[in-house]
C-alpha cells in the first residue's frame, strides 16, 4: 500500500484556513494533513474553526519564521500557502533560503479563496514563485497568465481549478416550508456604518413586507473576532441599534455556509464569494445595487451574471437566475461538483455540507493533481523564483519581508525562532488577555481601538 503524501496547510484566517484544507483534500486524495495557523490579527479561534468544519490530523499557531523551521523539519511532500500576498512572498523567499539549489523540497502551492476583484497585480505578483498558482476559474486563469506574461515573468506555475467548497445538493423549492431568504453579509463591504445599517434596514423590510417568509442575516464572526477583512461596524451592534428592532421573522445567524445554504430560497448579498457557493447550487441569488456597481464593492465582478438586482425588485417577488455562459466561464457549473472521481477520504476526515461528494463527473482539480504529482515524484525541484527579488523590487521586497521577521535574503531575523517554553508559555497567556481586551472593545463599541490591542499580541 503507497505511503499517504504528508500536507501541510498554512492560514491566515478561517475562510483561508477553509479553501486551503479543502484544496490539500482535491490535490493529494489521500493525505496525512497538518494544520498551521500564521499569528496575526486575523488569527481564527476554535469556534471559528470550528464553525468551517474542516479538520487537520494537527493544528499549530506559528510565525513565519517557525513555519518554515517546521517545513525545513518535517519535510512535507505538498504545502498549500493559504494567506494573503505579502504572507506568501515571504514564505517563498525563505523557501528559497531554505533550499537555493535544485532538492528534494515541498511542493509550494497557492491561490485565492474566492472572488478577485482587486489588487490583481499586486496579488499576483507577490504569489508568483509558487509551484502552482490555482485560478478559481477559466477567466480568471486567463487574467493571471496576463499578468504574468506583461512582466516577463513565467507564467507555467497558473492552473485552473475551481473553488475546493462548491458542492452540496442541488437547489429544491420551499414547498411546505418557510420560504428563508439569506443576507450573507462581508466584514467590509460596504465598509460605512450608514451603508451597512441601510442594508440592515431593507432585509428587515423585506421580512416585514413578507411575514410568510424567514430573512436570516448569515454573519461572518462574532464581535472582537477577525476574519480575512477588519469588520470595524459588526452587524451585530447595528442590530441591536436598528429602530423598533428586527421584526420575529428576521434573525441573525452562524454557522457553516453550506449547511445554511441547505434550506435557502434566496442568498443576497453585495459581493460575497457565498454567491458562487449559491449559484452553483442553483440557488436564486440577487448580488445587490443599491449602493451602485462599484469596484470598491466587488459587485463588478458580477456584471453579466444576471444577478445584479436592488432590494426594490426583491421585496416585487424578484428571482434571478444565473447567465450559463457566465456561470461556465467563472467556474461555476450547476449540477456534479468539483471533486477527485473515486478519491478516498482522508482518515478522521469531516466533511462539511459544502464539500462536494468523491466520483463526480466533473473534475476541476484533474490537471492540477496530476501536477502536484509529478512534482512529488520528481528527484529534485529547482529552486524557489519569485518575480520580485532585490533586482526587480529593491524598495519593495524588504518591506514585506521584514513584516514578517525575515531578512532581504529570506533567512529569519534575530529573534524571530520560536522562544523557550517558559516564554512560549508567558506569550500565550499575554496574548490571551489581549484578544480578551480586544473582544471587550468591540462589546463597549470601540471598534477602532479593538485593532491595535489585537496587533499587541502579534508583537
Amino acid at each position: 500500500m503507497p505511503e499517504r503524501k504528508r500536507v501541510a496547510v498554512l492560514a491566515d484566517s478561517d475562510t483561508r484556513w477553509k479553501w486551503g484544507a479543502l484544496t490539500a483534500r482535491r490535490l493529494v486524495p489521500d493525505h496525512q494533513l497538518t494544520g498551521y495557523l500564521l499569528r496575526g490579527r486575523a488569527t481564527p479561534t476554535a469556534r471559528q474553526l470550528g464553525e468551517v468544519g474542516v479538520r487537520a490530523d494537527r493544528l499549530t499557531e506559528v510565525t513565519c519564521a517557525e513555519f518554515l523551521a517546521e517545513i525545513e523539519r518535517e519535510r512535507y511532500d505538498v504545502v498549500v500557502l493559504a494567506l494573503v500576498g505579502g504572507a506568501v512572498q515571504a514564505v517563498l523567499h525563505g523557501a528559497r533560503a531554505l533550499w537555493p539549489t535544485p532538492a528534494k523540497r515541498p511542493v509550494l502551492v497557492t491561490g485565492y479563496v474566492g472572488v478577485v476583484y482587486e489588487k490583481l497585480a499586486d496579488g499576483l505578483l507577490l504569489r508568483h514563485g509558487a509551484d502552482l498558482v490555482l485560478a478559481n476559474s477559466r477567466h480568471d486563469a486567463e487574467r493571471f497568465r496576463a499578468v504574468y506574461e506583461g512582466v516577463g515573468a513565467d507564467a507555467g506555475a497558473v492552473t485552473e481549478t475551481a473553488l475546493p467548497f462548491l458542492g452540496g445538493a442541488p437547489y429544491e423549492p420551499a414547498g411546505s416550508r418557510a420560504h428563508t431568504v439569506v443576507f450573507a453579509v462581508q466584514p467590509s463591504v460596504p465598509d460605512s456604518r450608514a451603508d451597512r445599517a441601510y442594508l440592515l434596514e431593507r432585509a428587515a423590510g423585506h421580512a416585514r413586507l413578507h411575514p410568510e417568509r424567514e430573512v436570516l442575516i448569515k454573519l461572518r464572526s462574532k464581535p472582537g473576532e477577525h476574519t480575512t477583512h477588519l469588520e470595524e461596524q459588526p452587524y451585530q451592534r447595528l442590530a441591536e441599534k436598528a429602530p423598533g428592532g428586527l421584526p420575529a421573522n428576521c434573525r441573525l445567524v452562524y454557522g457553516n455556509m453550506g449547511e445554511v445554504l441547505d434550506g435557502t430560497d434566496l442568498l443576497v448579498t453585495v459581493s460575497s464569494t457565498a454567491a458562487l457557493e449559491s449559484l452553483h447550487r442553483s440557488i436564486p441569488t440577487a448580488i445587490l445595487t443599491d449602493l451602485g456597481i462599484r469596484e470598491a464593492l466587488g459587485n463588478h465582478h458580477f456584471l453579466g451574471s444576471g444577478c445584479l438586482a436592488s432590494w426594490d425588485q426583491l421585496d416585487s417577488g424578484l428571482l434571478p437566475e444565473g447567465d450559463p455562459l457566465w456561470l461556465a466561464a467563472q467556474g461555476v457549473l450547476p449540477g456534479p461538483a468539483a471533486a477527485a472521481p473515486g478519491a478516498a477520504e482522508p482518515a478522521g476526515a469531516a466533511r462539511s455540507s459544502s464539500e462536494p461528494a468523491a466520483g463526480a463527473a466533473h473534475d476541476a482539480y484533474a490537471v492540477a493533481r496530476a501536477k502536484v504529482a509529478a512534482l512529488v515524484a520528481a528527484a529534485r525541484l529547482p529552486a524557489p523564483a519569485p518575480y520580485y527579488t532585490l533586482t526587480t523590487a529593491p524598495r519593495y521586497l524588504p518591506g514585506i519581508l521584514a513584516r514578517h521577521h525575515l531578512a532581504p535574503d529570506g533567512t529569519p531575523l534575530p529573534g524571530a525562532v520560536r522562544p523557550t517554553a517558559g516564554e512560549s508559555r508567558l506569550r500565550r497567556r499575554l496574548r490571551a488577555h489581549l484578544r480578551e481586551a480586544a473582544r471587550g472593545a468591540y462589546r463597549h463599541g470601540v471598534q477602532r481601538v479593538a485593532p491595535a490591542i489585537r496587533r499587541l499580541g502579534e508583537l
